[in-house]
């Protein structure tokens, strides 16, 4: 998980006078309610869980000799591919006549049992489904550009008046989307999680497919299992302040099942070091098989099962495109390409770069997610190169904590994660222009002008 800084909430501005004269439009669900619930008990306190599924992982052929075919690159990482959690998915798309993809799938050491704490990549089905409630509402004038006031009324809880990243300083979907897929932004992840709320999240996540998924938290702030059932309430205004929608505190009162996941050897509870696993069981879940099927979702939705597709407008599909690709260096606003120390080109770039600082290719465009924490490591990549015309798909997450202690922040991203994203991505990269196509493919709607 990307640390990117937090901005400052600014409690004294306009927008304020906004909230106090504007009549409010109340629309509630039965899944929702506007009354704080009796605390419920965390998963994390709870010591008896049911039994993890058994499985076994899966590895095909090709790409275990793919990468035995590097071994100044993959020896270390065959060798240790139980120990470090190494899964990968890669994804061959050939197109047909009308330009519709084909896909061929290989796996190496896939295990869906093998629990790999996500981090940041739950942040972009939060951002579909974001897209999608505000189409659902279908409420005239409300968009992704409207602003979005972020109240609070339960225990830590924080509101958000304002946002000193936009040209005008109004917070918005679209500015959240922005910032989660260009520099993978905790806080802006948090205030989708809240505008959506815990059951929506996970009941829609369920209902495409998506059987893994558990978003239980937000990132970055420490909070029980109660609080984060608990979501702010929310208001979108237009630009003269009215109220276009108002959404009251909503609570999740669903039970899910319970888990027994788990890392490491050790962890640090402030100071002081726990000779025991860590316990996850009460943490985000989803799978990397999961994240695929997502992406694929988001880039090829008319070539994935209707329920798998987001309920968003072509044009919104378009505008996560753009931002998924486009690099923090091309960003006016959110401003990161004023502050290039902190965001380089490939700076949520793993697959391929890893974590080198140069400018990038420009005939090549990764439209990804990544996330990092607790040591796990994880990218899921679409890759096009319009110049040599190929495309392909890449996912793949590692644990690199060669000491298996958590919370010392002695995590081995770059003597062990890193190096292999970028040359687990140059491999594949390699493979693909030798790689014999039937058809070239249209890379067209895959083409953006960007920011800067």
């Amino acid at each position: 998980m990307k640390n990117s800084p937090l901005y400052s909430i600014i409690l004294c501005l306009p927008l304020m006078a906004f909230l106090a004269c504007s009549p409010s439009r109340q629309i509630t669900t039965p899944t929702t309610s506007a009354q704080p619930k009796a605390p419920i008990p965390s998963p994390m306190e709870d010591t008896t869980h049911v039994q993890a599924p058994v499985s076994v992982a899966k590895t095909d052929a090709f790409l275990e000799d793919l990468l035995k075919s590097r071994p100044e690159y993959f020896d270390s990482i065959l060798t240790n591919r139980t120990a470090w959690k190494v899964q990968v998915i890669y994804t061959q798309i050939d197109r047909q006549g009308d330009n519709s993809p084909l896909f061929k799938t290989y796996y190496f050491n896939y295990d869906p049992a093998e629990y790999i704490y996500p981090a940041s990549t739950v942040k972009m089905p939060i951002a579909l489904l974001a897209l999608q409630k505000l189409h659902e509402l279908r409420l005239p004038g409300l968009d992704r550009n409207s602003t979005m006031i972020t109240e609070a009324a339960y225990n830590k809880q924080s509101p958000v008046y304002n946002d000193p990243s936009t040209p005008d300083g109004r917070p918005s979907v679209a500015n959240y989307v922005k910032k989660i897929f260009m520099v993978s932004d905790n806080d802006a992840f948090n205030r989708l999680y809240e505008f959506l709320g815990q059951q929506y999240i996970n009941d829609w996540l369920h209902k495409m497919g998506f059987g893994s998924a558990e978003i239980l938290h937000r990132l970055e702030i420490s909070m029980t299992a109660d609080e984060n059932r608990h979501s702010n309430p929310i208001k979108f205004l237009d630009p003269a302040g009215k109220t276009l929608y108002s959404q009251p505190m909503q609570f999740n009162e669903t039970i899910y099942s319970k888990r027994n996941d788990a890392m490491g050897i050790g962890y640090y509870r402030g100071d002081s070091l726990v000779n025991h696993p860590m316990d996850f069981s009460g943490k985000n879940r989803l799978s990397l098989e999961d994240l695929t099927g997502i992406l694929k979702s988001i880039l090829f939705p008319s070539a994935v099962p209707e329920k798998q597709r987001f309920n968003i407008t072509d044009d919104d599909y378009q505008f996560v495109r753009k931002y998924m690709s486009q690099l923090p260096t091309e960003s006016k606003f959110p401003p990161y390409s004023a502050d290039t120390a902190s965001y380089w080109p490939a700076f949520c770039k793993f697959l391929l770069f890893g974590s080198e600082k140069r400018e990038l290719p420009k005939n090549i465009r990764i439209f990804n997610k990544i996330g990092d924490a607790y040591g796990c490591l994880t990218d899921v990549a679409y890759v096009v190169d319009y110049d040599k015309k190929i495309e392909f798909m890449l996912s793949a997450r590692l644990y690199c904590n060669v000491d298996g202690i958590l919370n010392d922040d002695k995590y081995d991203y770059d003597n062990i994660g890193f190096p292999f994203m970028k040359h687990l991505g140059q491999l594949l990269y390699d493979y693909e222009l030798k790689r014999q196509r039937t058809r070239t493919p249209d890379l067209g709607s895959f083409k953006f002008t960007y920011d800067k």
